[in-house]
Formats: C-alpha cells, structure tokens, sequence
C-alpha cells in the first residue's frame, strides 16, 4: 500500500479497544499492521502511519458541521483515493454492512472540486473521510 511519491502522514488517535481496532483497520480497511504494544497499533493507511492508541477517556463523538447539505463530523481524517480505489472500498463497506455517517455520493456535482466521499466511524466512534475526484487537479480549487 505504501506509495513514495508523497511524504507520508502521521496521525494517531484514541481508540477504545485495541483488539476491535485492529479488526476494523487491519481486517475491514486492509491496513497492513506496523509495530504494536499492548497500548497502541500502527497501521499502513495507503502508505500513511496512523497510530490507534488505546485511550478510552479520549474518544467522543465529534461536532458536526453543514457541508453541502450534510452535517459532517468536524474531526475527521481519510484519504484521497482514485475513483476505482473508492469505488471499491464503497462496495465493501456497504456488503460488510458499515453504518455510514454520510453515504457514498458524488459532492459539489459540476462544480470545481466535484468529488465522490463519504463517512463512517470506526467502533470507537472516530470519523473517516474517503474521497475520490473526478479530477484530481481539482483537489485544492476554489
């Protein structure tokens, strides 16, 4: 999964269960798993390291802000994929049966910046994001 063609990421976040984290990353997202103790667990994010980090005192759910229409989890993280890459983890998702925060759907339709995305949480209530432009030029247009 690691792409070297951009510096990677790195972000760690609270988790309530190591063992559902691992399940939910490493299982569902197909995560490859880094080094780990019995108090967090990296994860390879489309060549990104993000660190679950067993904090249960930490994880609540987020605020929700209006974009397009949608209350959308203020904190939040994700990657940007290319459509066929989304596409996929869409289909997967939804025959795994992941409750969805904000379905899969096409924002900002003809506009600039006209992306697939949608949202769900992992079990310790933390948002995702992934995305997928029509044209990835467009990621940054006003």
């Amino acid at each position: 999964m690691t792409d070297t063609s951009i510096p990677p990421f790195h972000l760690a976040f609270p988790v309530n269960d190591l063992a559902a984290a691992r399940a939910f990353y490493g299982g569902l997202l197909g995560c490859p798993e880094g080094r780990s103790s019995d108090a967090w667990i990296d994860f390879d994010l489309y060549g990104h390291q993000i660190v679950a980090h067993l904090a249960p005192a930490e994880t609540a759910i987020a605020a929700t802000g209006a974009v397009d229409g949608k209350n959308v989890p203020v904190r939040h993280f994700g990657v940007v994929l290319s459509m066929a890459q989304w596409q996929a983890l869409a289909e997967r998702l939804k025959a795994a049966q992941v409750k969805f925060v904000i379905e899969p759907y096409i924002r900002f339709k003809g506009e600039p910046g006209e992306q697939a995305t949608m949202f769900f949480c992992d079990p310790s209530g933390n948002a995702l994001e992934f995305k997928a432009f029509k044209d990835l030029k467009q990621l940054f247009a006003k």
